[in-house]
C-alpha cells in the first residue's frame, strides 16, 4: 500500500477557542489513509498566551483554554479492537524560546485542590528559556540570582491520544487509558506509541510540546513551547492495546495513569507482566518475577489530574520476540 503524505499547517495566530481541548467529543480536522506521514504543528500548553517573561501567569486571561491539541485526525480503517501506531519521526521547537511557570496551587510540591492544606499559594512566576536548535541546547536563567544553566534540548510531546471508549469526553489535561496528557519524556523523536482504538477512525490528537522536561514534571510545567512535528501513522488490526505503550530501539514500555500514584504503578506493571507473558510464552507468575527484576520505572508526571507511571524493559532481554509484528521498524523505514 502506498504511503500517504499529509501536510496540515496550523495558524499560530488563531483564536485559541478554535482549537481542540478534549479527547472525544470533537469533529475531525482531516482524514488520514494509512500508512501515512503527517507533518503538522502544535501550540504550547498556554495556547500562545504566555510569551513575555515579565508577565505573571495569573495576569494572563487564558479564557479556560489550556493544553490545545492538533486534531483530531480520523484514521480510515481503524476500528474498535485495533491499535493505532504513532511513530514520532521528528519533533522540533517552532520558536526559539519556551516558558516554564509556577502556578498557584498547582505542582507536586504545593498544596492543590485535590490535596488541600493550610499552606499559602506559591507566588506565580515564569521562566523564559532560550532554545537553540542548532546547538541542541536549552538555557535557564535564574530569576533571583545571576545563575545560568544549559541543558540538552530533548523535545517531546506531553499529550498523545485517541477518543476514549463509551462516548466519554475527557479534558486534554487528563491522562487515561486513551493516552492524553501523560507527560512522559519517553515520547520523543524515535519513539512509537501504541494506542488502543475505541471508536471508528480512532480520532487521534496530540500537542503539549516540551523542549525538555524532568521526570515527574514536579513544578507542573515543562519548558513549554510550540512544535513542528512529523509522525508516521499505521494500524495494527485486531490487536487490543488496553493502555498506551511505547517502543523505542532499546526499550518497550507500558503506562498507567491514575491517582494515587500507587495505582498508576500497578497499572503500568500489570500491563507489562501480561505483555511479557504474551511475547515470551512464559506463565504470568514467571513474567511477574521477570518484570520485578528487569524493569525501570520512571515517573512521567506527578502533577496532572491523574499521575502517570512508565514501566520499561530493555529489548536486549527479549531477543527473538515479535513486538507488534515489527511495526516500530516498519514505521521508521517509511
Amino acid at each position: 500500500m502506498p504511503t500517504t503524505h499529509i501536510d496540515h499547517p496550523i495558524d499560530f495566530a488563531q483564536d485559541p477557542a478554535n482549537l481542540t481541548y478534549t479527547f472525544g467529543g470533537a469533529s475531525p480536522v482531516a482524514e488520514v489513509a494509512t500508512p501515512a506521514v503527517l507533518t503538522t504543528s502544535t501550540l504550547d500548553a498556554y495556547a500562545g498566551r504566555l510569551t513575555d517573561p515579565s508577565v505573571k501567569p495569573t495576569d494572563v486571561d487564558f479564557g479556560g483554554y489550556l493544553n490545545p491539541q492538533t486534531g483530531p485526525f480520523l484514521v480510515n480503517g481503524a476500528r474498535p479492537g485495533d491499535t493505532l501506531a504513532v511513530h514520532f519521526r521528528s519533533i522540533t521547537p517552532h520558536f526559539d524560546y519556551g516558558i516554564s511557570a509556577v502556578l498557584p496551587f498547582f505542582g507536586a510540591l504545593s498544596s492543590t485542590p485535590q490535596t488541600p492544606t493550610l499552606q499559602a499559594a506559591l507566588d506565580d512566576r515564569a521562566w523564559h528559556y532560550a532554545i537553540d536548535t542548532a546547538s541542541g541546547s536549552v538555557r535557564m536563567d535564574a530569576l533571583d540570582s545571576d545563575h545560568s544553566f544549559v541543558f540538552d534540548l530533548d523535545p517531546m510531546h506531553g499529550t498523545v491520544g485517541v477518543a476514549p471508549a463509551g462516548g466519554e469526553v475527557h479534558s486534554s489535561l487528563t491522562p487515561g487509558a486513551w493516552g492524553g496528557n501523560m507527560d512522559t519524556p519517553e515520547m520523543r523523536a524515535g519513539a512509537t506509541c501504541y494506542l488502543g482504538v475505541n471508536v471508528p477512525g480512532a480520532m487521534f490528537s496530540f500537542g503539549d510540546g516540551h523542549a525538555r522536561q524532568g521526570e515527574g514534571e514536579s513544578c507542573g510545567t515543562a519548558v513549554e513551547t510550540a512544535m513542528d512535528s512529523t509522525v508516521v501513522l499505521d494500524v495494527v488490526h485486531d490487536y487490543v492495546t488496553p493502555w498506551p505503550r511505547i517502543e523505542t530501539d532499546a526499550f518497550i514500555m507500558t503506562t498507567g495513569s491514575a491517582r494515587p500514584m500507587e495505582d498508576a504503578f500497578r497499572i503500568a506493571h500489570t500491563e507489562m507482566v501480561h505483555w511479557i507473558a504474551e511475547l515470551t510464552g512464559m506463565s504470568t507468575s514467571d513474567s511477574y518475577q521477570f518484570v520485578s527484576q528487569a524493569s525501570l520505572t520512571p515517573v512521567a508526571n506527578a502533577v496532572d489530574t491523574n499521575y502517570t507511571v512508565v514501566c520499561k524493559i530493555a529489548k536486549s532481554h527479549l531477543k527473538g520476540t515479535s513486538i507488534y509484528g515489527g511495526m516500530h521498524d516498519r514505521l521508521k523505514a517509511l
